[in-house]
């Protein structure tokens, strides 16, 4: 199994970028978000990458961080949702946006991606609604990998991820459960984006204050 690729960039196409890893090709797809974040060609690049294998299919999915590809394996245990879905709804909404939007039961966000329906969409927030808590208290932590480097990861500076996963924990200590302190932080998120774990701790305990 192929866990990360390490090269240079051949060339890009719409949905996949052939990567040169000592004069091996490897053709790995890309959602549109991670694609547009990739350097030209020429450039060195390293993804962490999924295998898909089936009997007549051999095919590589990159991911910039570790909690996209997580999130990506999550979304395809979903009934109906293959890994070309799963590539729309990251594309569309990113790792912390699903994350957000399944918090949220918000199935319009994930149906806005293409080609999923509103069938699906729902199924997604029904079915991964329990299991997104702790993949969003992954990403503070989760790596991501240095194209310059593509040897080292790095954690990075405190981001939305970071705050997301302190916010979770301190609720967790306060004894709320997952799915309550995920919807809690997450809709916390949607009204003040740019809300440090501290701001988002205070504003997902007045949201999970008994209403009066």
């Amino acid at each position: 199994m192929i866990g990360k690729i390490s090269g240079i960039v051949d060339y890009r196409a719409g949905d996949h970028v052939l990567i040169d890893v000592r004069g091996v090709g490897y053709m790995v797809y890309v959602s549109d978000r991670t694609l547009a974040s990739l350097p030209g060609p020429g450039e060195a690049v390293a993804l962490y990458t999924d295998m898909l294998v089936r009997e007549d299919l051999m095919q590589l999915f990159g991911f910039r961080t570790l909690l996209e590809k997580e999130w990506h394996k999550l979304l395809m245990t979903v009934q109906g949702v293959g890994a070309k879905a799963s590539m729309a709804i990251l594309g569309a909404l990113g790792a912390e946006g699903v994350a957000r939007a399944i918090a949220l039961g918000d199935a319009r966000s994930i149906q806005a991606a293409q080609g999923i329906g509103p069938k699906i969409a729902q199924r997604v927030v029904l079915e991964l609604k329990a299991k997104a808590p702790s993949l969003m208290a992954m990403g503070g932590t989760a790596a991501v990998i240095e194209d310059d480097a593509p040897k080292r990861i790095k954690a990075g500076p405190p981001s939305t991820a970071a705050h997301t996963a302190d916010a979770l924990s301190a609720l967790a200590n306060l004894g709320y459960g997952p799915g309550d302190a995920a919807s809690a932080v997450a809709q916390a998120q949607a009204d003040q984006p740019q809300a440090d774990a501290a701001m988002l701790i205070r504003l997902s305990l007045r949201l999970l204050a008994p209403k009066q």
